[in-house]
């Protein structure tokens, strides 16, 4: 039995429909649903949070990352509980993109709010005293229906209405992108056979924006240019050994998958 906490989102419902086609029915409830704390969940991936809208809610989000999270860990009866993070924590990290990395969190820093949050729904994993309990830290995440107002999203749905797109963004920020099937079974991997605290759920390959462009301009012919200065910063390429090692998962990275998702079947020229 499964129990997605924040079902309505992007990641909660593609789980929930995976789950539905595969014959079960996970339970579903919102955050003020009684049954949470009053029946055995089963195996509980906590999806709750807010992303784009986080410092405009600052208050819901540490109820979504952090409050209701703390109360499932104390009170809810559960088989095991998935808390699910981001690798964006690795921008405070040094470089590093390993589950082990030292974080270097300032509350000073307006949109570290969202980071604190995070971690501290990791810490709470890790020191609540309960068993089966882990965090997924996942990267870009994106999914053929293009159904969230992810980045890659936007780029995708530009270069189906325009010729030539602008977006305010360094060409050289890369991100690590991962698609929703390799996420969803990383996820119920992770909830039925996890063994370590952490997890990173990610692709393990970067792609900066300048080459993200590049690729799109080659498959649709759409020019893409980015507006912003570069940032001279490289950006942490995640580690996904340990995704390997105990699910033997390899996410697919995002250039040989790009090509459906911008509707032009097939390999991109120069793919590797």
């Amino acid at each position: 039995m499964y129990t997605i906490v924040g079902a309505r989102g992007f990641v909660g419902r593609h789980l929930v429909k995976h789950l539905l086609a595969k014959g079960s029915t996970p339970f579903t409830p919102a955050r003020d649903n009684a049954g949470l704390f009053s029946r055995p969940l089963g195996h509980v991936i906590y999806c709750a949070g807010l992303t784009s809208d986080f410092l405009e809610r600052p208050f819901d989000t540490v109820e979504a990352h952090v409050t209701l999270f703390a109360r499932m860990l104390k009170d809810a009866v559960f088989q095991s509980l998935t808390y699910l993070s981001s690798t964006r924590l690795y921008d405070s990290a040094d470089g590093s993109g390993g589950e082990s990395a030292t974080l270097h969190l300032d509350p000073n820093e307006p949109r570290h709010l969202y980071d604190l949050s995070k971690a501290l729904g990791e810490s709470l994993c890790i020191n609540a005293g309960r068993a089966n309990v882990r965090a997924a830290r996942l990267a870009c995440v994106y999914s053929d229906d293009l159904s969230s107002d992810g980045f890659l999203h936007r780029v995708v749905w530009a270069s189906r209405k325009e010729r030539h797109a602008r977006f305010d963004v360094p060409p050289d920020s890369a991100r690590d992108y991962i698609h929703m099937d390799d996420v969803i079974a990383a996820l119920l991997a992770i909830a039925e056979r996890g063994k370590r605290p952490i997890y990173n759920v990610a692709s393990g390959v970067n792609m900066t924006n300048a080459e993200l462009f590049r690729l799109v301009r080659r498959i649709d012919g759409c020019q893409i240019d980015a507006q912003l200065p570069p940032t001279g910063r490289p950006d942490p390429v995640i580690d996904v050994r340990p995704l390997k090692a105990d699910f033997g998962l390899v996410p697919k990275p995002l250039v040989m998958l790009l090509p459906n998702l911008l509707g032009r079947g097939g390999r991109a020229k120069g793919a590797a």
